[in-house]
């Protein structure tokens, strides 16, 4: 039997549908199937337009009917655009400052090429940023592996930011599950030692929302219900320039998982190839340009470097479509 995916097509202020009781309306749907070119259809089977527009639970005290900004700190000395630049104590505090919604604090560097580091060193690395940063603002913990989040949970964090989507560490979903805490379920192909040695899918899009969609299933097997739950397609994570435009042309489809999306393309490499900026700080505006290009397709969560731009942005996108408060 032919399996059927149908991506919403967003639009801003009118539609039969309000898309995850946020922002965007949609009123027709992209079918895609493995087997058969693209179709725009005006309905979709019952359960499908359930999942695309029942509301999103609240995470950390955060509603998601707002995008929302994730401001990533990372306590590490090889981090490939700010690695070992600042204090993340500092850092931590002025992002909050800024207007950051979340802090995502991590002390693994998961660039393409980075090696794994011991658990005990990461710990280090993170504790000082989370207890101060947890006094704040909400705060994620980036990592992989159930040694390091458990004090991170322990010490303030309220969100396992997980690379690897549980396929690290089999320990990290029950540790979720028992603390309570949210998870971000990311896609990556691969170990960051060698996922962009020559990744290839036979449909980026729709192998993505299946690995995600088996990744939902598993960390709701472990007891973390999907109230609990984000997803991220990992851009830039075992994927080329053009899996990663891919994606982005159709991100409104993960919606159909029925969890808030997060986005995380803040200065990644093939915004430099495209925009011309070689230098990793120099891609603040291609950054912005797609997360609001993501945000038009409703996607709520946007991890970025460059919190008080975005947070601008989005204020000015919220006076504009009379969205008050959406970022503030």
């Amino acid at each position: 039997m032919r399996r059927e995916y149908f991506r919403p097509i967003p639009q801003s202020r009118t539609g039969r549908w309000r898309l995850a009781g946020g922002w965007t309306h949609f009123d027709r749907f992209e079918r895609l199937c493995r087997d058969a070119p693209p179709r725009i259809v005006d309905d979709a089977p019952e359960d499908v337009i359930a999942a695309l527009t029942a509301p999103r639970a609240s995470l950390m005290g955060l509603a998601m009917d707002r995008p929302r900004i994730m401001g990533i700190v990372n306590a590490t000395p090889d981090s490939f655009s700010d690695g070992g630049r600042y204090d993340p104590v500092s850092h931590a505090l002025a992002l909050a400052r800024a207007g950051a919604d979340i802090l995502d604090i991590g002390g693994e560097s998961t660039r393409p090429g980075a090696l794994e580091i011991p658990a005990s060193d990461e710990i280090a690395r993170i504790m000082p940023a989370i207890r101060a940063a947890s006094a704040v603002a909400p705060v994620s913990v980036d990592t992989r592996k159930a040694a390091v989040a458990g004090p991170a949970l322990e010490a303030g964090a309220g969100m396992v930011n997980d690379v690897s989507g549980l396929d690290f560490d089999a320990a990290l979903a029950p540790l979720v599950a028992d603390r309570g805490a949210a998870l971000c379920l990311m896609h990556a192909q691969g170990l960051p030692q060698t996922m962009q040695d020559d990744p290839r899918y036979g449909d980026v899009l729709l192998d993505i929302y299946d690995a995600l969609a088996e990744r939902i299933a598993r960390a709701e097997a472990a007891g973390i219900p999907r109230a609990r739950i984000l997803v991220d397609p990992g851009i830039g994570f075992g994927k080329t320039e053009a899996h990663n435009i891919a994606i982005l042309r159709r991100i409104s489809l993960y919606h159909g998982l029925g969890c808030p999306i997060l986005l995380g393309v803040s200065r990644k490499r093939f915004i430099g190839t495209i925009g011309g900026a070689a230098r990793a700080e120099d891609r603040g505006p291609g950054t912005l340009a797609l997360t609001m290009m993501a945000l038009e397709q409703g996607v709520q969560l946007h991890r970025v470097h460059d919190v008080a731009d975005h947070v601008q942005a989005l204020r000015l996108w919220a006076a504009i479509n009379d969205e008050e408060g959406a970022g503030a």
